[in-house]
């Protein structure tokens, strides 16, 4: 099922992914859950309860699996940039503690 949708954290395309995902569905690479805030439409982190849409119960972990009924993928979840300062920690950190 050809969507466009790609994992919010690691950017691997979801097309071979049914649509609505599960609850329980994961990144095929980074298996991560998908069923997230971070993977919204309606993720705002500027909101006071990092949501736009305003009947949403509270949901403290944004990057965590949740029961949020409306919940609505995003194809603009991801961000590369995101992804890269990841990267660049992660190898200042490995370079830090070399064996």
């Amino acid at each position: 099922m050809a969507h466009g949708l790609r994992c919010w954290r690691c950017g691997e395309s979801l097309a071979a992914l049914a649509l609505p995902f599960g609850r329980v569905d994961e990144c095929p690479k980074c298996h991560v859950h998908l069923h997230v805030c971070r993977m919204c439409v309606y993720y705002a982190p500027r909101k006071p309860k990092g949501c736009s849409e305003d009947d949403a119960i509270e949901v403290r972990d944004k990057k965590a699996v949740n029961f949020c009924d409306y919940f609505k993928p995003s194809a603009r979840a991801f961000d590369s940039a995101e992804l890269e300062g990841e990267q660049k920690a992660r190898s200042q950190l490995d370079d830090l503690f070399k064996k």
